[in-house]
């Protein structure tokens, strides 16, 4: 068992910075992780706030807000569940496959996961040398074919090579509980995810139908590809917080962090608080709270109820959020008719899965009813004309297609109580 680090330093890729700079330090006290702004980046003209209102400009410790044991844009940068699997299987070998994610502590999973995080951060044992980080690995040199057998055997818990160890752990700071790895195509940063072998569905190939959907309907979301490999499907994810061809990074933080929650108050986490944050704290805000609901409807639409706060982000620059591109839009596995949204719909605290509660809670979102309705109406018409054409492009089978529509996709839950207007 590695022992546990006692301070960890953050490293910072200001705005079209090509090369990170060190910010500050953390250093855990019990069960408490703190932070200090370094005085050489404090004393910087361009100094940014890592964000607000967690991390102000000021010198001296700066614990994490109530509830909370790190800062929520720090917790961004970690590994989550997926991550975290890689590390185990890295520093504990045999005794991977049988140990608790607790037995590692959160400045080890921050240091020993790979440096191209989501967002801007990277952490580092050292406040000099960022090029002695330790190397990720060359991930774009590793066929993906590997890279898929490899996140197989992580879920097994067998041992890599050293080789593969190091092209795995460059992908194992990205969030999500699904097999993945990083990719760099011609300077364009991609999330490969994987199959996992505990599927019970095509879970791949639904999301890429979700993805192209959303795009068809009008959303703003992140580019997607599927590829086969060895005859299984690939889902390929076009990074946006890596501007292409360049080194820059651009600093963003989730919705969870925006809401000044943990992992353990999802119930707190609703749409109706993100709208009241975006009204205060966006750019934009009228674009886009339409631009939410927007992507609420298509969520309820294509059964994709795992819409928690870290399936939500916002870039920021220092001192107003943007709301990034929308990402994994993946249908869940339903039987019946009646589910949730992760997060509440209306202010009231409802988060039932049906588009009459969003019609209920349009003025949230600065929509009138009908505004709201030629928004639904929208997205029912493209996803009804254009499945057949999308769902082919997923390579799905009849049986895959039997498996989502009209029980992701289209399920009569959703519309249940909804009448479309009249064209």
């Amino acid at each position: 068992m590695p022992s546990e680090p006692t301070e960890a330093f953050v490293w910072i890729w200001l705005p079209a910075a090509t090369e990170p700079v060190v910010a500050g330090r953390l250093e855990p006290v019990g069960d408490i992780v703190n932070f200090n702004y370094g005085q050489s980046y404090l004393r910087r003209d361009d100094a940014l706030p890592i964000y607000l209102p967690e991390l102000p400009l000021e010198s001296g410790v700066i614990a994490p807000l109530p509830r909370l044991t790190i800062a929520g844009c720090i917790a961004d940068a970690a590994p989550d569940a997926w991550g975290q699997r890689v590390i185990m299987n890295r520093l504990l070998g045999d005794g991977a496959a049988d140990a608790d994610p607790a037995s590692l502590d959160t400045l080890t999973y921050l240091l020993e996961s790979g440096a191209e995080r989501f967002g801007a951060l990277d952490f580092h044992s050292s406040p000099d040398d960022y090029a002695g980080r330790v190397a990720d690995g060359a991930a774009g040199e590793v066929p993906l074919a590997e890279l898929m057998e490899a996140a197989r055997l992580v879920e097994q818990g067998v041992p890599l090579s050293p080789e593969l160890d190091r092209a795995l752990l460059h992908g194992s700071s990205i969030g999500g509980a699904r097999p993945k790895a990083l990719l760099d195509d011609g300077g364009r940063k991609q999330i490969a995810k994987f199959s996992s072998t505990t599927d019970p569905y095509s879970v791949v190939k639904g999301e890429y139908a979700a993805m192209e959907l959303a795009r068809r309907v009008g959303l703003d979301v992140a580019a997607v590809k599927l590829e086969v490999v060895l005859s299984k499907e690939v889902l390929l994810v076009e990074r946006f917080d890596r501007p292409p061809g360049t080194s820059c990074r651009r600093a963003a933080v989730s919705a969870l962090t925006i809401l000044a929650l943990d992992e353990l108050s999802p119930l707190y986490a609703s749409y109706a608080n993100l709208a009241q944050e975006i009204r205060r704290r966006f750019t934009d805000p009228r674009r886009t709270l339409h631009e939410l609901f927007a992507r609420i409807v298509f969520n309820v639409l294509v059964g994709n109820n795992d819409d928690h706060a870290r399936n939500h982000a916002a870039f920021w620059d220092g001192s107003e959020l943007t709301l990034t591109p929308a990402y994994d839009i993946c249908p869940q596995p339903r039987g019946g008719g009646e589910t949730r949204q992760a997060m509440a719909i209306a202010a009231d605290g409802n988060r039932m899965s049906q588009i009459a509660v969003c019609i209920g809670a349009a003025a949230t979102y600065l929509l009138s009813e009908s505004e709201a309705r030629e928004i639904v109406d929208h997205q029912i018409d493209v996803i009804e004309s254009q499945w057949q054409e999308v769902s082919e492009l997923a390579r799905m089978t009849e049986a895959d297609r039997r498996y989502f529509w009209r029980r992701q996709f289209l399920n009569r839950y959703a519309t249940e109580g909804y009448r479309q207007v009249a064209r």
